[in-house]
């Protein structure tokens, strides 16, 4: 049976380091402050902002909740968008995706601020995830798995991992974290054959294609490491499952990240971390 790599421990050992930099940053008068930019009443949307406010509020960070309607015109949502990127008493900017579409998604990425990007969504956030620069900040779900992986002491170099969807939400990003830590990656998708075939010769898997309980048993074979990124609601089971059937692979791998309580416990930890290193970056301390 799989030791389940919980996220509760990862996202308080990252909390506790935040706090530690919080505090330092109030003595010379900064609060590190998060906007999040939300437009209309998405149920997911709503779900993530709680907890990111949840969060905030648990380590002494900041939020400005800043919610237009669904039918906001486009030049009031980029004025918006704009006043946000200038205020420097904001030190981090979660954008709220998809836009409606009427905005026009990738000029709001063109114009949000790198330095203020803490979810890694903006071309130049992209480009430092691949140089492996400090440029911007990396996607907050790509980073958590990471997290996961380090915390845990899972070893990347000279191993061989296999990244199930090439998102640039999460399956491209990490595919080049882990080669950044020395990996050696196979990126599948749709039109990947066989992929159960590559998967089963990895030490390292991450399920992040978004279809759900798709990587069962015929995926996997004993001693890997499985990171779990997907969540949905699974009707027939009435509960909330990932990408992984953890029924069938559970009992074969050696570690699995659970669902829930796995990459997304930590996700909005990661994003948070981000807001600190922003305001420490932006106040140079």
């Amino acid at each position: 049976m799989a030791i389940l790599l919980k996220g509760a421990p990862v996202a308080a050992a990252l909390s506790e380091k935040m706090k530690q930099d919080i505090e330092r940053l109030r003595t010379t008068g900064v609060t590190p402050t998060l906007a999040i930019l939300r437009v209309g009443e998405r149920d997911d949307d709503l779900s993530y902002e709680r907890g990111a406010v949840k969060r905030c509020d648990s380590v002494g960070v900041a939020v400005r909740s800043v919610a237009l309607p669904e039918d906001v015109d486009s030049d009031t949502f980029f004025s918006v968008l704009e006043d946000l990127n200038t205020d420097d008493s904001v030190h981090g900017i979660l954008m709220f995706r998809p836009l409606p579409g009427h905005l026009d998604e990738e000029r709001a990425r063109r114009l949000l601020s790198p330095a203020k990007d803490v979810d890694g969504c903006t071309d130049a956030s992209l480009a430092g995830v691949f140089t492996n620069t400090r440029i911007g900040f990396s996607p907050c779900t790509a980073q958590a798995a990471m997290e996961i992986l380090k915390f845990y002491g899972v070893s990347c170099a000279g191993k061989k991992a296999a990244v199930i969807g090439r998102s640039l939400v999460v399956g491209r990003p990490v595919s080049m974290m882990l080669m950044h830590e020395n990996a050696t990656v196979v990126t599948c998708h749709t039109r990947t054959p066989d992929i159960p075939s590559i998967t089963r010769e990895a030490d390292i898997v991450i399920a992040c294609s978004g279809q759900m309980e798709s990587v069962n048993g015929a995926y996997v074979r004993e001693g890997q490491v499985v990171i779990d990124v997907g969540i949905a609601w699974n009707e027939d089971k009435g509960k909330l499952c990932g990408d992984v059937c953890a029924e069938e692979v559970e009992p074969m791998v050696d570690s699995l990240t659970p669902v829930p309580g796995g990459v997304g416990a930590v996700t909005t930890a990661v994003l948070i971390s981000h807001v600190v290193e922003a305001a420490k970056a932006f106040n140079a301390v």
